[in-house]
């Protein structure tokens, strides 16, 4: 008997093979079952007939609860008919575990009721297309930077001190001193930077922010490129570059998870560098245009960058932003130092920034300056500012939200399903 998984059934046409699983759903219509089998790989339909296997073992299954973890033996029929393309003409069940009566029925649930189950609601089909399309986009990074010569280097989760200011930091006894979770990598892959040339971190990020919004998480993940010796518009190449290369690897590898989706696979097919550009300013009169009320020197809403990506078929990138709600490590355009040579990066279809980035400020007098400005702790961060007294460099980097990238190219509604077991505002559990 040839023990195989639903994912590798294409090879099997014709044979008898058994898989170990749990059963998804039964159906029965007079002497035929018909039973929905998943085993993490993908979902086959098995059907049993009544006179093939005998009145005491069609009886038995008839007694079956929704996800019972069972062995089925059956032989392997190509079926067009079938999503997987294939069924499974059973010959045999065994009952592993009989389940309780299982919580998530085919009937409608309230978010709240699925979100308490969040560890059985993974077993759905859309929750299993998501989640391995996520495994798609972190091998896909994975490859794409050790291809272009990155390094990865662990960043560490505590921190003394904040990367982008201190209102949205979670803080925590470190013994006898304080400690805080990271918002992000960034600043230690600069210093990895200058002993590696490339490198990337990419790991858990906390932001203790009250927003209930559909774009935040709590605790996500974030992929952060840091590179010595590229300026800002090398910087905006390689982002253009690795998230069409990320894209191109879900639609090779992951068509059958976006047909359960139900996503439009033209928007997806149409990310191809280069990307569309406007200036910070330019972004500003558009808004105006469009009746917004907003000045040069405001940030951006989530309505506001949606209002701009509606603009464009792809991704665009809103470029030189005022100094003053930038973060102080970002350099100052050397034309107008009022603006910096950052971008963020929007996604269509509404789903918002997905990276930000910058060249680095690489001035040891520069950076003084813009730490003294944001009254930043000159003990916490006088590691960052060796860093320009021995051997500095040009350099930039940017990070990109797992998550929120997870959510466009899958088409969701909302960010919580795009992690297996999101924490938010008022959600810690499970």
């Amino acid at each position: 008997m040839l023990h195989t998984s639903i994912e590798e059934i294409a090879k099997y046409n014709g044979k008898e093979v058994k898989l170990q699983g749990w059963l998804y759903n039964l159906r029965s219509s007079g002497k035929i079952h018909f039973l929905q089998v998943r085993d993490g790989s993908g979902f086959i339909q098995g059907v049993m007939v009544k006179n093939d296997v005998g009145e005491e073992l069609f009886n038995k299954v008839k007694e079956m609860s929704q996800e019972s973890s069972v062995t089925v033996e059956g032989i392997v029929k190509e079926d067009h008919r079938a999503p997987s393309g294939y069924e499974l003409s059973i010959t045999n069940v065994e009952l592993v575990h009989k389940a309780d009566e299982y919580p998530i029925s085919k009937k409608e649930h309230g978010t709240d009721f699925l979100m308490d189950h969040r560890h059985l609601w993974l077993r759905s089909p859309r929750q299993v297309a998501i989640m391995k399309i996520r495994d798609t986009l972190v091998k896909a990074t994975r490859d794409f930077f050790h291809k272009d010569g990155f390094t990865l280097v662990d960043a560490p989760i505590l921190t003394p001190s904040s990367c982008e200011g201190t209102t949205t930091l979670f803080e925590t006894d470190y013994f006898d001193t304080k400690a805080y979770l990271s918002q992000s990598g960034q600043l230690y892959m600069e210093a990895a930077a200058l002993a590696l040339g490339k490198v990337y971190c990419f790991g858990p990020t906390f932001r203790a922010e009250k927003s209930k919004t559909r774009r935040h998480l709590i605790e996500f993940w974030m992929i952060e490129p840091e590179m010595a010796y590229v300026e800002f518009e090398e910087n905006l190449q390689i982002q253009e570059n690795y998230l069409t290369y990320i894209v191109e690897e879900v639609l090779e590898h992951n068509k059958k998870e976006l047909e359960v989706l139900d996503r439009d696979l033209t928007k997806l097919e149409s990310i191809k560098a280069p990307f569309p550009r406007i200036t910070y300013d330019k972004a500003i009169e558009l808004l105006q245009e469009k009746g917004e009320d907003i000045k040069w020197g405001d940030d951006f809403g989530a309505p506001h960058e949606t209002i701009i990506a509606e603009q464009f078929q792809k991704p665009v990138f809103v470029t030189h932003y005022p100094t003053k709600i930038k973060s102080f490590y970002m350099k100052p355009d050397p034309q107008r130092p009022e603006v910096v040579l950052a971008a963020d990066l929007l996604a269509p279809e509404g789903y918002g920034e997905i990276i930000g980035g910058s060249e680095r400020i690489s001035s040891l007098d520069l950076l003084m300056e813009r730490v003294e400005q944001e009254n930043l702790p000159l003990d916490a961060y006088q590691w960052y500012i060796d860093l320009r007294k021995y051997g500095s460099v040009p350099h930039s980097g940017f990070g990109l939200g797992l998550e929120r990238t997870v959510a466009w190219v899958c088409g969701l509604d909302h960010i919580r399903e795009t992690i297996p077991f999101p924490r938010m505002l008022n959600r810690m559990y499970p």
